[in-house]
């Protein structure tokens, strides 16, 4: 479509999108109302024609693109693969292999920590394999079950956000090539792009690690040391008795580890065999070729997970590929969120509207503030709506073409796009994860929210101080002075609002759990 500039107007679609999103919480009405806004502001009112374009030009438009076929694909391949892991029992029974080598609270955190990162392909299968699991221990050694909670919400997904070769990494990589090709970049590819944004994903970088330096340190502030306090004394959670207590996620207790390991195993394998011959990791390939590469490597994990699950009769073999294709359907919103966001930026670009932003803030927004603003800008709306994917939407058309023409880090304003986007599905109360990990630690969901965002506020502000800097100075040395900082903000804090909590081995909390049933 020809691009033509209507003004303030142009704001529209993405104002409504966003308020929207915000109001109705439902990312998939906010982008079907701004695409159709947008139309209608093309086609000059008519709600009939405004409908066919959007349907004609747009919609059917993004499903005919080659690119876009093939992301779709991919993530339907990519959703059967995780739904057969979640399904199998052996994700299960690996990170039970991690439990059995705890024997103090340090080392028992850090397993549920491991845990969390093994459990990479799923941030909703994170709180459901790795809470159940690890919630007898953390009862047994007297550590909260917010603590769970906080432990395993911290690495669902800020690990998910940080792999590029999932279905986070593959969504991401769909909305920036779009962008991409509308602003005629050739240079520069999206794997290019999102490899070279992961050290500038603070927020998550930040959320991972300090979990172990709670661990280890044995500091605590805020609501989570009042929380490891009553731990302490046997009071695991103040969950409300009157409640319906969580759902045991443990299942196939007898189903080996290789049930996952080897599927994973083969999936790599085969992603570096085809791309080996044409230079990976040394050379670039093209997206192209490493999307038909992925697809491949899922689809063989796949059949080998449900050989596997079929030997270790978890189920038949029939079941397997009935389960497997059943997983494509959960992808089906994440598809259709996609094509919607897809279709704004393109009805935006035919009206003019990244132009009229590029323009404001070339007048108004001094270059090195683009990050730090796209963090604060995204986090606001992903906490509000509990969606970082559908953050990721609305942000990503604005945010590039802003990097572009106000001369702003490219890959810094991409990963704060992700950071910002991760930031409400990590702690606000209406996100799915965060209401997953209360449930897997078996803990109240306002407990888990109280505890959890003082934490994930420390590492929100150092992410927002990491961004002002690196939109000056676009330099790896930022993460490390971030982790810095998180550092000696958290030691901070946990002196002056917190405590510090000792760290008990079995047999010390056996003795006090002893004494506390003599007194």
């Amino acid at each position: 479509m020809e691009e033509t500039s209507f003004g303030v107007i142009a704001l529209l679609p993405v104002i409504l999108t966003i308020g929207l999103a915000i109001k109705t919480k439902n990312v998939v009405l906010a982008l079907t109302i701004g695409v159709f806004t947008g139309v209608m502001i093309q086609v000059g009112g008519n709600p009939v024609t405004a409908t066919t374009t959007m349907v004609g030009d747009y919609l059917i438009e993004q499903l005919k693109d080659g690119y876009n076929a093939g992301i779709i694909v991919l993530l339907l391949f990519i959703g059967g693969f995780v739904t057969l892991i979640e399904c199998s029992g052996g994700a299960e029974s690996f990170a039970r292999k991690v439990a059995g080598l705890v024997n103090n609270r340090a080392k028992l955190q850090i397993s549920a920590w491991v845990g969390g990162i093994a459990v990479f392909f799923s941030e909703l299968g994170t709180p459901l394999i790795v809470g159940p699991i690890f919630r007898p221990l953390f009862d047994k050694l007297r550590v909260s079950r917010e603590k769970l909670a906080w432990i395993i919400d911290s690495t669902a997904s800020p690990v998910c956000v940080l792999i590029p070769f999932i279905g986070w990494g593959v969504y991401s990589m769909g909305l920036i090539q779009k962008e991409f090709d509308a602003l005629g970049i050739t240079e520069v590819t999206d794997w290019t792009a999102f490899i070279q944004a992961i050290p500038f994903q603070f927020y998550p970088i930040l959320c991972l690690l300090i979990v172990p330096l709670v661990a280890v340190s044995g500091r605590e502030f805020s609501y989570m040391a009042k929380a490891e306090e009553n731990a302490k004394k046997g009071i695991f959670s103040s969950l409300d008795p009157d409640a319906a207590p969580a759902r045991n996620m443990i299942t196939n207790t007898n189903v080996s580890p290789l049930v996952v390991v080897v599927p994973l195993i083969v999936l790599f394998v085969t992603l570096f065999a085809i791309l080996a011959p044409l230079g990976f990791p040394v050379k670039q390939v093209p997206g192209s070729k490493f999307r038909i590469a992925l697809i491949s490597g899922y689809f063989y994990g796949a059949l080998t997970m449900i050989v596997l699950m079929a030997y270790y009769k978890v189920k038949p073999l029939m079941e397997g590929i009935k389960t497997y294709i059943r997983g494509f359907h959960k992808m089906l919103e994440c598809i259709l969120i996609l094509i919607l966001a897809w279709s704004l930026g393109a009805v935006g670009k035919a009206i003019g509207t990244p132009d009229f932003i590029v323009m404001m803030a070339r007048e108004t927004v001094p270059y090195w503030s683009v990050p730090a603003i796209i963090f604060f800008i995204g986090a606001l709306i992903s906490f509000a709506t509990g969606t970082s994917w559908g953050t990721f939407a609305i942000m990503m058309p604005i945010a590039i073409p802003m990097a572009i023409h106000l001369d702003a880090p490219l890959y810094v304003s991409i990963a704060a796009v992700l950071s910002g986007g991760l930031f409400g599905d990590h702690c606000s109360p209406i996100s799915d994860t965060t209401i997953l990990a209360s449930t897997g630690a078996d803990c109240s969901l306002i407990d888990h929210i109280k505890t959890q965002l003082p934490y994930a506020l420390l590492c929100a502000g150092v992410s927002v101080a990491g961004y002002l800097i690196a939109g000056y100075f676009a330099s790896t040395i930022v993460t490390a002075l971030c982790i810095i900082a998180m550092v000696i903000v958290f030691i901070i804090a946990s002196k002056l609002r917190g405590t510090k909590v000792e760290n008990l081995s079995i047999k010390e909390v056996e003795a006090l759990a002893a004494e506390s049933k003599d007194a």
